[in-house]
């Protein structure tokens, strides 16, 4: 009597369906876990946001409106995410620049600078505050410590509190969403979604309207 052969074909090999469906289930299993990953992402940046003080955030909209021209600085990913904020500020018809672009002019009474630091303690930006404070401008910093020495030296403070900037002290409940991220992914995130919540903020102090962006859009792609 013949053996049954099960879900093989000839010489015992497993048939194709077998082979297909399992990587289907796979496929399924990559995509589910992608899935989970940017929701926890998405749950971070929330949590962060939801911590920072409308108070501040109108503070920061309103020395904005104020300031004769706004500098905008920073380093690395937060350096990044601050000249996608200035570039949008321009589309607002206000007059603003990157720190360091070749094209920034001077700074001085009257002038806003807009610094990111996510531990308050880069010296790049540190040394930026200083140097503007010096000659007469005012500052605001964004940062996860407010009680960093960048912190310290502002005007006008936002705190967007997030780890791992911000830790609670040994036993005591977290002070700030905590982060599965590396390094300041989360503030950087937050930072970003934060300036863009800003810019519809001063959208509507300025009454600006979406279709004015093309006029102030670039041009030269």
């Amino acid at each position: 009597m013949a053996q049954k052969q099960g879900n093989t074909g000839r010489a015992g090999r497993p048939r194709k369906g077998g082979g297909r469906a399992r990587k289907a289930r796979k496929v399924g299993r990559e995509k589910q876990a992608f899935a989970d990953r940017i929701a926890t992402i998405i749950r971070e940046v929330s949590g962060t946001l939801e911590g920072v003080e409308a108070r501040q955030a109108r503070g920061l909209a309103k020395a904005i409106v104020k300031a004769k021209r706004v500098y905008v600085g920073g380093v690395g990913r937060s350096g990044l995410v601050s000249a996608c904020f200035a570039m949008r500020l321009v589309h607002l018809g206000l007059v603003a620049h990157v720190v360091g672009e070749a094209t920034a002019p001077g700074l001085g009474r009257g002038d806003l600078l807009v610094v990111s630091s996510g531990s308050g303690m880069t010296r790049t930006v540190l040394a930026q505050a200083e140097a503007a404070r010096n000659r007469g401008a005012r500052v605001a910093v964004v940062t996860a410590d407010g009680g960093s020495p960048l912190a310290r030296a502002a005007n006008v403070i936002v705190e967007v509190r997030c780890a791992p900037f911000v830790k609670a002290p040994r036993g005591a409940p977290s002070a700030a969403p905590a982060t599965v991220q590396p390094g300041g992914t989360l503030f950087e995130q937050s930072l970003l979604v934060f300036y863009d919540g800003l810019i519809l903020d001063l959208a509507d102090r300025l009454d600006w309207s979406p279709s004015m962006l093309k006029l102030r859009h670039s041009n030269l792609e």
